[in-house]
Order: C-alpha cells, then structure tokens, then sequence
C-alpha cells in the first residue's frame, strides 16, 4: 500500500526552521519516512584544523533526521543520535540523507548518512524519536 504524499505546509516548515537557514542548509526532498538535505560549505564552516567542523556535519544530518522524523505530521522528538565521522569532506557540497527504519505509535528509529560532493562517506548517524500525538501542523477537517 501506497502512503500518501506529506502534508501540504510541512515541506515548507522545514525549510523555515531558523537554525538550519543559520547553516544554509536546503531542504531539498521530503516523502514519508525519508529526508534530504544538503548546504553548500563555507569558510566559516571549517574549524582551528582548516577542516569542516564536525558540529556542522552532525547538524546537517540533524536537519535531514528532523524532516524525515516529522514526515508523517506527527510531532518528533529527538531522543538520541550517534554519528560516526569517516572523513573529511571535500571542498564543495555537503549531503545527508535519512531513511526511516523502524516506526512505532510512539517511536521512530532512522539512519542518516552524509557524503561529500564527490560521492565519499563522510559521516553516519543513528538516531531515535520519541512520537507525540500532536501534528506538526494542523490539518484541514
């Protein structure tokens, strides 16, 4: 069975969350279960090593890992995450995707991986939520 297309309004919530503009992430894709996000890598973004911070990998990830938690319109809340970083990325864009990989009436379990802009893995997060009753947004009757 065929789940319905997100909510009209959330794509563009999560494309307003003040944070992830801060970042200049993009939310580029949302569908049921699944997020993609990418930002263009900045100057800024790179730390006392001249390499990219790994606060901001780990906080693109998180912009992915919110939109694909909340896809359903079901507010979600970050309980953990763990990432694992693997390299440095390349000069250029940065990418993460998440996918859903377990969903309950109260959690939610996803895994978000982020490559460069040559296609390298750069880091892999795990990441849980707990589910409240409430949407994000409201829905018409």
């Amino acid at each position: 069975m065929r789940e319905a297309a997100v909510p009209k309004g959330l794509l563009e919530s999560f494309r307003a969350d003040p944070f992830g503009r801060l970042l200049g992430a993009e939310v580029e894709e949302v569908r049921p279960g699944y997020a993609r996000a990418s930002l263009q890598l900045r100057p800024e973004h790179r730390n006392f090593h001249g390499v990219v911070h790994g606060g901001l990998v780990f906080s693109l990830a998180d912009v992915a890992f919110a939109a694909a938690s909340n896809s359903h319109n079901q507010r979600s809340l970050a309980v953990s995450a763990t990432i694992h970083f693997l390299r440095a990325p390349a000069p250029g864009r940065l990418e993460a995707e998440c996918t859903e990989e377990h969903r309950s009436r109260s959690l939610g379990s996803y895994r978000v991986v982020v490559r460069d802009s040559e296609g390298r893995l750069v880091a892999t997060m795990q990441a849980l939520v707990y589910r409240q009753e409430e949407p994000v947004i409201p829905t018409p009757p």
